[in-house]
């Protein structure tokens, strides 16, 4: 090794470079990109080492299991704890799990779309479609999180729509999907228990139903 290690750094010194510039030059530059890898040896062994490593990690996430490479939403309300805050029971119960909750600004929440859903067989028998109209119901109930919420209306027993504006459908929902919602609070006159919300629903990052909600909490006068 000791003898490898001195022809490759006398090959690659500047006197011999000049002297077979003629004779060898395929030769030659083969030998400077080996003086090249070699004469830092300090700094190439770290290099070495990150490139194995990165290899490694590469490795490990390709033979990781697709079962384990997505983590599971956050629960910041269960089940349990949304019933408690919605009046809504089956089959109208839209919400399954809060995933963030910003109080008095916003909630977001997602809404597990599987084809037990009881709507499917009508909507449609040969095609999955969650209805938009239940798109939007699903986003009010998120959005009766945030305004039955001590921050905002207090508890109600009920809350009503009291407009809908600018919705727009842009992709349909399918048996499958997982619809995430979230609810921003846009203004709130708490002496007529009136809120603007704005909304926005997704499925794997991509907008599927936007607008503007008018509610209204029944124990307003």
């Amino acid at each position: 090794m000791a003898t490898t290690s001195n022809s490759v750094f006398f090959l690659g010194s500047d006197s011999l470079s000049h002297h077979h510039h003629h004779h060898q030059p395929l030769h030659l530059s083969s030998s400077r990109s080996h003086s090249v890898s070699l004469l830092p040896s300090k700094r190439s062994s770290p290099l070495s080492l990150r490139c194995s490593t990165n290899g490694d990690n590469t490795t490990s996430e390709k033979d990781t299991p697709i079962e384990l490479k997505y983590p599971a939403f956050p629960t910041v309300m269960d089940i349990n704890q949304i019933r408690e805050i919605l009046p809504h029971r089956f089959p109208f119960l839209l919400v399954d799990r809060v995933i963030e909750y910003t109080p008095g600004v916003s909630a977001v929440a997602i809404k597990n779309v599987t084809i037990n859903d009881n709507f499917f067989p009508g909507h449609f028998p040969e095609r999955p479609i969650m209805p938009g109209v239940l798109m939007i119901e699903a986003m009010a109930q998120v959005g009766g999180i945030v305004m039955l919420q001590p921050e905002v209306g207090g508890s109600q027993d009920n809350f009503f729509f009291a407009g809908i504006d600018k919705v727009r459908f842009r992709k349909p929902v399918i048996a499958g999907d997982t619809l995430v919602m979230r609810m921003t609070l846009l203004k709130f006159q708490k002496r007529f228990g009136l809120a603007k919300m704005e909304g926005k629903a997704y499925v794997g990052g991509a907008l599927v139903c936007e607008g503007e909600f008018m509610m209204v909490s029944a124990g307003s006068s």
